[in-house]
């Protein structure tokens, strides 16, 4: 892997394998994390600051959306958020791949969306490579509380998943899923 001249930027944002202690990555990293810590510090009346911070720090940000601290992140640039869609307390959004969350989103407390992948090969995990893919929530998804999002998952429009479930597929529109891991347990009229 290290005779590719691409930076590691370049190759964590075509989604190939990179170094994450890279040290213009985790400048970016520091950047967004920081930011997030203010985002997190401000009063919870302090909408219209909280706001303004996030559509920095974020790749987009949608009308009418909403996120309530604390959030954390990764880089904040591979995020976006469509509009009218509300976060509850304590997202956890490891955001190395694209992460897309859509219009009408509804994510509960200490959800986690998770996009690193890491080697089994135990020389490359020494070596620090990793790698990551996209997450993306369709429209008017309902994401319960706890709910854990792996690496390349992409959830259907208005999907259900229950609280606690742990999402290492794909989800179809238009379902209810619960478990570990999310299975579908109900098809919804769409």
């Amino acid at each position: 892997m290290s005779d590719d001249t691409r930076t590691m930027r370049e190759r964590m944002l075509a989604g190939d394998p990179y170094i994450a202690d890279d040290p213009d990555l985790a400048r970016e990293s520091l950047w967004a994390r920081d930011l997030a810590h203010r985002i997190n510090q401000l009063a919870p009346s302090d909408r219209a600051t909280r706001h303004e911070l996030l559509r920095e720090l974020l790749g987009g940000f949608g009308e009418d959306s909403d996120i309530r601290p604390p959030f954390h992140c990764d880089y904040g640039y591979q995020t976006t958020i469509g509009s009218h869609t509300f976060v509850n307390f304590g997202l956890m959004c490891l955001d190395v791949a694209r992460v897309t969350i859509g219009d009408h989103v509804q994510i509960g407390p200490n959800v986690q969306l998770l996009t690193p992948t890491h080697p089994i090969d135990p020389d490359l995990r020494r070596q620090e490579w990793e790698g990551a893919q996209p997450i993306t929530i369709g429209d008017n998804v309902w994401l319960g509380g706890g709910v854990i999002v792996g690496p390349g998952v992409t959830i259907g429009e208005n999907t259900v998943v229950g609280a606690g479930a742990v999402v290492v597929g794909d989800l179809p529109a238009n379902v209810v899923a619960v478990g570990t891991p999310a299975r579908v347990v109900k098809r919804l009229d769409g």
